[in-house]
């Protein structure tokens, strides 16, 4: 006699470390979602903000379905960046804080960029330095750019402030997304040039040696063993 299906205990999956011991999970499923969407979200207000910056670039609004549509999408995809990174970011505020260990990466980084040997090693955390410093400039630029462009939103709130505040509001919402572009633009090189850190964010998992090498007091605390 069969046994029905509902009877039957689902068959749990078990994570990564317990599947492969040489695996040690770095990033969870929310935390990467969350990070694409992100990501994602970035990409469109990045091209859309050029499109409104110069008309040379306004072209690029066909691909969102013209103009008007582009320009409807732009502040609410904005307020979405929001809503998405705030949270995310109250998450991991603790483990951006800097340390001593971060002014010994900070002080070798090019070595490190270069992949040269140093006589100090770098008590690295979850995050680098350099991510580090990325994050809390995202935490001031988000800003920024939400404040500066509540100012600049037609037809809703730039009716209400005056031309000089919205010529002022243009000019730092531009300079900051530009500063942001630079920013992020380092943060992905650095992820392609640092060898599994890309996977770590597709499939959430890094090796126990890349932990070791790139990341040892994060490797110690999840561990419990010397890197």
């Amino acid at each position: 006699m069969a046994i029905p299906e509902s009877v039957v205990p689902a068959r749990r999956e078990r994570p990564p470390e317990a599947r492969d011991p040489n695996l040690l999970v770095r990033y969870q499923h929310a935390e990467r979602l969350t990070h694409w969407a992100i990501a994602i979200v970035y990409i469109f207000l990045f091209l859309s903000g050029l499109a409104l910056f110069h008309p040379f670039f306004f072209w690029i609004a066909s691909v969102f379905g013209g103009g008007q549509l582009m320009r409807t999408l732009h502040p609410f995809c904005g307020v979405a960046l929001v809503l998405l990174f705030y949270p995310y970011a109250g998450k991991l505020w603790r483990d951006n804080r800097l340390t001593a260990g971060d002014r010994v990466w900070l002080h070798h980084m090019f070595a490190y960029m270069n992949k040269q040997e140093t006589k100090e090693v770098a008590e690295t955390g979850k995050f680098n330095a350099g991510q580090k410093l990325m994050f809390w400039s995202m935490v001031v630029l988000i800003a920024v750019l939400l404040l500066t462009g509540i100012e600049l939103w037609q037809p809703y709130f730039a009716p209400r402030f005056p031309a000089p505040v919205r010529k002022a509001a243009a000019i730092i919402h531009a300079a900051s997304a530009f500063i942001m572009f630079i920013g992020i633009g380092i943060h992905v090189y650095a992820a392609y040039w640092t060898k599994g850190s890309v996977k770590a964010m597709t499939r959430g998992t890094v090796t126990r040696a890349w932990a070791r090498m790139h990341h040892p007091a994060w490797y110690r605390q999840v561990t419990g063993k010397e890197p």
